[in-house]
């Protein structure tokens, strides 16, 4: 949240869209960012399965809803993680500004996230194709083999 908060004037009070630098997706990314300026204010996270969610953010869901978003649960309330692709409204500024510090003493997007879910302004999609980000030796093996295997559409 800190660094989406220094792209503030770059944004001139449009929306935006972070996409996390060790993401690598298969499908395209353009339908979800069209539902989102479709949606005119809030925001829209990109969900996705894994079998592994204590690594991520992590959503609760009912009924197609997010209800919370914990970061990296010990025991998480779903399998379905938060990937790094965000779709904020100009108000995203506002909200960063009233964040404190975490115990790791960051901003943190997950606070970002929680703040739009409890405005009722939240949306989110299931990424269709396979994800996978490269932030460990592990997960950037299994991006080459997918790369190799199923490229990017």
């Amino acid at each position: 949240a800190q660094a989406l908060g220094l792209a503030e004037n770059f944004a001139s009070g449009q929306p935006v869209a972070v996409i996390l630098g060790d993401n690598i997706f298969q499908a395209p990314l353009k339908k979800h960012a069209e539902q989102f300026l479709a949606q005119e204010t809030g925001a829209r996270l990109l969900l996705k399965q894994v079998s592994d969610p204590h690594r991520f953010g992590v959503a609760e869901i009912r009924d197609g809803k997010v209800l919370g978003i914990e970061e990296k649960p010990a025991r998480p309330k779903s399998d379905y993680a938060i990937i790094g692709v965000y779709f904020y409204d100009a108000g995203v500024f506002d909200i960063i500004r009233t964040l404190k510090p975490s115990g790791r003493g960051e901003l943190e997007i997950t606070d970002v996230n929680n703040a739009y879910i409890r405005k009722d302004q939240l949306a989110c999609d299931v990424l269709e194709g396979w994800w996978t980000d490269a932030g460990t030796f592990e997960s950037l093996v299994r991006a080459n083999d997918l790369i190799v295997r199923e490229p990017p559409k």
